[in-house]
């Protein structure tokens, strides 16, 4: 197991490291009472029945019988209390993880987000946090005990006839080379078969999520296929480890066998001066039997035990790359924003020197509405995802207000910012929730975001009007209906700058037009941007900023800009004879 693997186990465990010490001796008494019954037939063999007597002074074979019977009945109790013990710190600490690994999730950056597939991230918090959970409520109850009783049993056997245990103990080399040759087999095998699961994984996640569009083009076949192979790589990724796990115990019983021999052999040939008691010989017997039992859970457990390490690593790997997640502390805390934006000279790449924006500056001034023309890839959804600060820009300035952006706190500035997507998310909860999104609100304050997004009438029609479910991804509304839905849903957090990426594309005319009055009668206070391919919904606004291969090439209003014949008016020109 390599270092940084048994460093990030200690991580998970060294919060519940006092429990796990009352468990530990709590295991300590266990193996006492199991040890100890063994020991109590052997006086019964070597002190009575040998002698054929039945009394020693006042201690009988009864009263022998009852001690036995009564640390029976201890060992049950306290293995009882240990077990459910063990599950319970066991739960705690998944517990701790799965919400520490989704903390991360929900705080990485949006570039985090670009580089690690959702189905990649789905696998680590369902698939991996259940391989981790089977190993601390099957494995970690047995293994303390386990460890604590190979360790009781060995100092024992050694205490009665060390030249014995150490004719026992010649077969330990061969547990150890077998053990240690088909663990590491196994292990990389699980890292091989983890490999193969987590595309499977994120292959049926984007195709669940992509069936539509996979029955449009009639692709059922080849994914189908896919699919087939994918399950026959993860299914042959199985068979290695699987053949060394049936191998192993195979292999331990011939050696438990072996070590009986030798013991047996050694006292009736009486090697090495070895002479005992009858009584002695049943105890070493039953000692090399109980100890292999553990050696032999954990055997059965090496399954478990490297799948879960795996999982673990997998984890790990995206919990330490701190360098993605967002600080949410830090910065100067705004309230209310008064909307003035301003780029200076800003220079921005996804990857090193592949520049989407050169050298861009403009300002917004606070209440006015600006809106961002360009063909795709120009560079407009980036300039919006800039004044989030999904990203950070590698040269110049953002200011909001005067103040640099990266010096506002990330969760007050996203705060005064709503941003409406050409296709929005819809949670799977009711239509208050969706539009609160966790803030407290009254139903009537839920009404009026409704009907200044013009939803009142679609939200009044469903049958459980604000409190319907919708289903998930929001697939029982129509495309429009989601959007009125967004918008409702930025009117109820009221921000002081508002940017709209392509919002009205799938909303008809009608609806459109009385949208464009709520958006109209709020932009009057509010800072807003528009990025629109129709034309037509941005002619009134105050400041159009035309890009063209990351560039502002022309800066205006619609009038100036039409006059000056420059691109804007030709790309006004040709959308205009488009609709003719």
């Amino acid at each position: 197991m390599k270092n940084k693997t048994i460093s990030r186990c200690f991580k998970l465990i060294k919060p519940k490291t006092k429990p796990l010490i009352i468990i530990s001796i709590i295991s300590l008494v266990i193996t006492i009472c199991e040890l100890t019954k063994p020991y109590l037939i052997k006086i019964v063999i070597d002190d009575y029945l040998s002698l054929g007597i039945y009394q020693k002074g006042v201690v009988t074979i009864g009263l022998i019988s009852a001690i036995y019977i009564g640390l029976v009945l201890l060992g049950n109790i306290l293995d009882f209390i240990s077990t459910t013990a063990t599950i319970m710190v066991g739960e705690d600490v998944i517990y701790n993880l799965r919400n520490k690994l989704y903390k991360f999730i929900e705080n990485a950056n949006i570039p985090f987000h670009d580089k690690t597939p959702a189905g990649t991230l789905f696998v680590r918090v369902t698939n991996d946090v259940e391989d981790i959970t089977t190993l601390f409520k099957e494995v970690l109850t047995t293994i303390i005990k386990d460890i604590i009783l190979i360790i009781v049993l060995v100092s024992i056997m050694i205490y009665l006839s060390y030249k014995l245990s150490m004719l026992s103990f010649l077969i330990i080399p061969f547990i150890i080379i077998f053990s240690v040759f088909i663990t590491k087999a196994i292990k990389k095998g699980y890292e091989y078969s983890k490999r193969i699961k987590t595309k499977l994984n994120i292959f049926l996640a984007e195709s669940i999520y992509g069936m539509k569009l996979i029955k449009i083009f009639g692709r059922q076949y080849e994914k189908q296929k896919e699919c087939e192979d994918l399950t026959d790589k993860f299914r042959n990724s199985r068979i290695g480890p699987t053949l060394f796990e049936g191998l192993l115990p195979g292999l331990m019983t011939i050696l438990e066998n072996l070590g009986i021999a030798i013991v047996t052999w050694a006292c009736v040939n009486s090697w090495l001066g070895i002479n005992l008691e009858v009584g002695i010989i049943y105890v070493f017997i039953t000692y090399i039997k109980q100890i292999f039992e553990p050696i032999n859970r954990i055997i059965e457990n090496i399954e478990t035990v490297q799948e879960s390490l795996v999982s673990i690593d997998k984890i790990f790997e995206i919990l330490e790359k701190k360098e993605y997640l967002e600080d949410f502390e830090k910065g100067i805390i705004i309230d209310k924003l008064e909307g003035k934006i301003e780029f200076k000279h800003v220079w921005f790449a996804y990857k090193e020197e592949e520049w989407v924006l050169k050298d861009v500056s403009f300002t917004i001034n606070p209440g006015e509405s600006a809106a961002l023309v360009g063909r795709t890839g120009s560079g407009k959804t980036t300039i919006t995802n800039l004044i989030n600060r999904f990203y950070e820009i590698q040269k110049g300035e953002i200011l909001l207000d005067g103040i640099n952006i990266k010096d506002i706190n990330i969760r007050s500035l996203r705060k005064n910012i709503g941003i409406i997507l050409q296709d929005p998310f819809i949670f799977a909860k009711s239509i208050k929730d969706n539009i609160s999104m966790n803030k407290n609100m009254l139903d009537e304050e839920v009404e009026k975001t409704l009907k200044l997004s013009s939803a009142e009438d679609f939200v009044n029609s469903l049958p459980n009007g604000i409190d319907q479910i919708a289903d998930e991804r929001g697939n029982s509304y129509s495309a429009g209906e989601k959007q009125l839905l967004a918008f409702a849903r930025i009117f109820a957090h009221n921000p002081s700058i508002f940017i709209l990426d392509e919002a009205t594309a799938n909303i008809d005319t009608h609806t459109e037009e009385l949208i464009q009055k709520s958006v109209d009668e709020i932009s009057k206070e509010k800072t807003s941007i528009f990025i629109a391919h129709r034309l037509s919904t941005i002619v009134n606004v105050d400041k159009i900023i035309v890009l063209s291969d990351g560039e502002i090439i022309e800066q205006g209003n619609h009038d100036e800009l039409v006059n000056n014949g420059g691109y804007y008016s030709s790309l006004y020109n040709s959308y205009y004879e488009s609709l003719n």
